[in-house]
């Protein structure tokens, strides 16, 4: 599987040691940077790269990664067709594939260990979409919405 990878300062030692980790498990691994440490670099210039990628790659996954991820995973949020969930358990990141069929996951570095961390990421990619009609109908309005800001129906009883 194709991975992309996007970080700031904050993830870089994880960023790296996760490039090297998923390519021995033989994933491509695509890094969008940083290419090395800056204290003063801006998440937004790496992990929205990672994000038109996965968006344009049908079929892979994205990591994006900072002190809390949550910076990570709004500036993804921001590309159309990115579903980008934060992971910071093993089970946030199963239920991101399970349930969302999310293609990116946030990671914080500042959170977990680098053993923890490393395996929320391969509990995220490791889960396939479970495909239930309930979670493709959920998904189908986000992406109406996301294409044409088309709010779904209500209820009949909240009409």
């Amino acid at each position: 599987m194709r991975v992309h990878l996007a970080g700031d300062h904050a993830a870089y030692d994880l960023k790296t040691h996760l490039a090297q980790h998923l390519a021995q498990g033989g994933h491509e691994v695509v890094d969008h940077g940083p290419t090395g440490y800056d204290a003063e670099d801006d998440y937004p210039v790496f992990v929205l790269r990672a994000a038109e990628a996965v968006a344009a790659d049908p079929g892979a996954l994205a990591l994006v990664l900072g002190g809390s991820g949550n910076g990570e995973q709004i500036a993804a949020n921001r590309v159309p067709g990115v579903r980008a969930a934060l992971g910071w358990s093993l089970e946030t990141a199963r239920l991101a594939r399970q349930h969302n069929d999310a293609n990116a996951l946030g990671v914080g570095a500042r959170m977990h260990t680098l053993q923890e961390a490393t395996a929320i990421v391969d509990a995220f990619l490791a889960e396939p979409f479970s495909g239930e009609e309930r979670h493709a109908r959920r998904i189908a309005m986000l992406t109406r919405y996301e294409q044409d800001h088309e709010l779904p129906p209500l209820p009949g009883r909240l009409a």
